[in-house]
């Protein structure tokens, strides 16, 4: 179960954000009991990329067996 605060990972590439599958973001709310999650994806940095609303099939919580990845957020 999804709770606010918790980290997610994006399932589905999201390209008028820039975002990619794998990229992780944290809730920031949650829309009718977990069918919907606002999402906050921000840069190691702490800056904020996008805040977006997304059904929860295109997020799933983070595993204990995932590992970090990092990538330079192409600039549109």
């Amino acid at each position: 179960m999804i709770k606010e605060h918790d980290r997610i990972v994006l399932l589905k590439d999201l390209q008028a954000e820039g975002l990619l599958a794998g990229d992780v973001g944290t809730v920031v709310h949650i829309h009718n009991k977990g069918e919907a999650f606002e999402v906050e994806f921000m840069t190691l940095g702490g800056e904020t990329v996008t805040v977006v609303t997304l059904p929860s099939s295109q997020v799933r919580a983070v595993g204990k067996r995932d590992i970090a990845h990092a990538r330079k957020l192409a600039i549109s």
